[in-house]
């Protein structure tokens, strides 16, 4: 049966950083969050340029094997923060999370993929499902039994991820083939609302009928509670498209950077990148509506 996502994308600076790293994308057969990391306006480079390759990905049969697609664009995008690094060695230490949904075009089933700690929610008949495993030193601890969960929501490196695109050649991303039905919700998030916000909230929020309303609760619950990151939401639900009309134009969300004069390097270089990124994202939005 055809089935398409209609979604909502909400990304708040926050309350205490001074700039977004996050980066968002969104399409009928594609949802995206990257939360850089690092350097000298790194972080926001590295997910500028992660949500840009992801975003040429086209709808793909279960023939044309989506885990299989997936995971390319991911290495891709982690070959290009590598080459960006190369290029500009100031962006040493850059890096992002990735966490995405695609839906397979001619099936029930959607593939959801996963690098560091941003996750993806899947809600069902009002029950809220984790279908990712973070990557992070606390999760390692936490899986170990050498923490509980109590423990885990305060402990001081919860923030430290074990894998992110940085540019390592050996990266491998999670990568899970599962199957959804109409009335699905998918929530995908950055570490700034989970960090913050407990998982009864969370599936509290996400039970409201409207997709707005739903994303809004999860940002201000997140700024109530301190907002001391970057907060980015991508609430989507799973719908039937039996004539093709539901289907939402692509949406995209990437870091606005301002400098101050002693960051003017450093703004020089990531508006060189911001760029190159926004002309992939541009490109591949509009190869996705003329298709």
């Amino acid at each position: 049966m055809p089935l398409t996502l209609q979604f909502t994308v909400r990304s708040d600076t926050g309350l205490v950083r001074e700039a977004n790293e996050d980066s968002v994308y969104a399409a009928p057969h594609l949802l995206v969050v990257a939360d850089g990391m690092g350097g000298h306006a790194g972080g926001e480079v590295a997910s500028s340029l992660a949500v840009s390759h992801m975003a040429r990905l086209r709808p793909v049969t279960a023939q044309d094997d989506p885990a299989a697609a997936l995971r390319a664009v991911i290495l891709e995008g982690n070959s290009a923060i590598a080459q960006a690094v190369r290029d500009t060695p100031d962006l040493e230490g850059m890096g992002t999370t990735i966490t995405a949904v695609l839906l397979e075009e001619d099936s029930d089933r959607f593939v959801v993929a996963n690098v560091g700690d941003s996750r993806t929610y899947l809600m069902r008949a009002d029950e809220l499902v984790l279908l990712t495993r973070d990557d992070s030193l606390v999760q390692n601890l936490l899986d170990a039994g050498r923490i509980t969960a109590a423990e885990a929501a305060t402990h001081p490196q919860r923030s430290m991820v074990t894998k992110a695109l940085v540019g390592d050649e050996d990266l491998e991303p999670s990568l899970t083939l599962l199957e959804t039905r109409p009335g699905d919700r998918f929530l995908l998030c950055s570490d700034g609302l989970t960090d913050l916000v407990g998982e009864p909230d969370l599936a509290t929020a996400m039970q409201s009928p409207s997709r707005e309303e739903a994303a809004d609760r999860l940002v201000a619950l997140a700024l109530d509670a301190g907002g001391h990151d970057n907060v980015s939401v991508v609430v989507a639900d799973v719908v039937l498209d039996q004539d093709g009309t539901a289907a939402m134009a692509p949406w995209q969300s990437v870091p606005q950077h301002t400098t101050s004069p002693a960051q003017e390097r450093r703004g020089r270089v990531s508006r060189f990148m911001y760029v190159l990124a926004g002309v992939a994202l541009i490109a591949a939005a509009a190869a996705y509506l003329l298709g």
